[in-house]
């Protein structure tokens, strides 16, 4: 029995991270009937959750099987407040997608990879906001990249940086993506784009590790950086 307590506990937990695609608005109250039975069973999960204060005193550190199930409660019971809460209309789900394709709109995002140009398509950029500078906007950093990188080399280099930057000016000009942010890892490409697009383009920055595995948290806590985007 406790097994299968422990098992459900991990699975709750596990879908509460995997759906984590939304956030939630607060507004004022409305008029509504409380669900009784939704309710009570609200607080059976917090006196359940309530006997783990009294079974890990004085410390009140938990064990792991205990913290997982301690955390089962307390997320069981969560989403039965959340329901109460939604029939009086004081919570509102937004998926995050919409959040941040609201927030990005006019944006013009230059960052360094495809995969995140990928990551950024799936949290809900228009890929049309999107342009990967694969190459530095300057022949010059390239050799800052690269000393010893032949001069030959730099000739093909040299036209795929007109590509790129005819490919932001196109964007600026014709889609009227009139603002410019660098979303890139702190890394020498994405440290030179940085300075080159802050030139070029008085771009904002933003520097983040590890971004292919970026959250739509994440990314809307950086879009809410520049409020004089939107």
């Amino acid at each position: 029995m406790e097994k299968n307590r422990l098992n459900q506990a991990e699975d709750l937990i596990k879908k509460a991270g995997s759906s984590s695609n939304s956030s939630e608005i607060i507004k004022k109250p409305r008029e509504g009937i409380i669900n009784v039975q939704v309710f009570e069973k609200a607080l059976k999960d917090l006196i359940e959750a309530e006997d783990f204060i009294y079974s890990s005193l004085p410390s009140h550190k938990l064990n792991l099987e205990d913290s997982k199930l301690f955390a089962g409660k307390m997320l069981d019971a969560r989403a039965k407040i959340n329901e109460i809460l939604a029939d009086f209309g004081v919570l509102e789900k937004v998926k995050n997608e919409n959040k941040i394709s609201d927030l990005s709109k006019g944006l013009l995002i230059v960052t360094t990879k495809n995969n995140f140009k990928k990551a950024l398509v799936k949290l809900g950029i228009d890929v049309q906001q999107i342009i990967v500078a694969g190459v530095p906007l300057e022949v010059s950093d390239m050799k800052e990249i690269n000393p010893k990188i032949p001069e030959a080399a730099l000739q093909g280099i040299s036209k795929k940086i007109e590509h790129t930057k005819n490919d932001i000016n196109r964007k600026i000009e014709n889609i009227g993506l009139k603002k410019v942010l660098v979303i890139a890892e702190p890394d020498i490409n994405g440290e030179i784009l940085v300075k080159r697009s802050k030139e070029l383009y008085n771009a904002h920055i933003n520097l983040e590790s590890n971004l292919k595995d970026i959250s739509a948290d994440r990314l809307i806590e950086i879009l809410l950086e520049y409020p004089n985007y939107n």
